[in-house]
């Protein structure tokens, strides 16, 4: 027989702030919404490479790494190990990255770009800036520069 569950205590509610909470102000809807308009422009724009934007991330980093571990090229892009691995997987069955173990360190998988992965990447990253300035088209150059260093100090 299982103990009975506790009851948690129900939180303190302030009428006030529940009067003048409003979503569209909140923080996390306005990032979700400019997060929505990023991936519809780079959707757009990267269409022809079927490469999703965490592949992509991926992709780029490895590119400027050479070949990485995938918990370090995980740590690099912000991807969980678990997620790490999926992305890792499908981008060697697309024949993009290739996984080998580490000489140094057999514990360790190395993911290196093949041929195929390093031009469809630098392929993208000559269609990176069109994204970027769609998705910050309607800000001035100076509001655009703000944004990027204020986003950058909350990751």
């Amino acid at each position: 027989m299982s103990a009975p569950r506790r009851r948690l205590a129900a939180p303190r509610i302030d009428p006030e702030a529940v009067r003048v909470y409003r979503l569209e102000d909140q923080i996390g809807y306005l990032i979700r919404r400019a997060h929505q308009r990023a991936s519809a422009i780079f959707e757009a724009v990267m269409r022809d490479f079927a490469v999703t934007p965490v592949q992509f991330a991926v992709l780029a980093k490895l590119h400027d790494l050479g070949p990485t571990s995938q918990n370090q090229l995980g740590r690099h892009v912000g991807v969980d190990p678990a997620t790490m691995y999926g992305v890792a997987r499908r981008l060697a069955a697309r024949g993009l990255a290739h996984p080998a173990p580490d000489p140094d360190d057999a514990r360790l998988v190395l993911l290196a770009l093949t041929e195929e992965g390093r031009a469809v990447v630098e392929g993208m990253k000559s269609r990176g800036a069109e994204v970027t300035a769609r998705t910050l088209d309607p800000l001035t150059p100076a509001e655009a520069a703000e944004l990027n260093r204020l986003i950058a100090k909350l990751g």
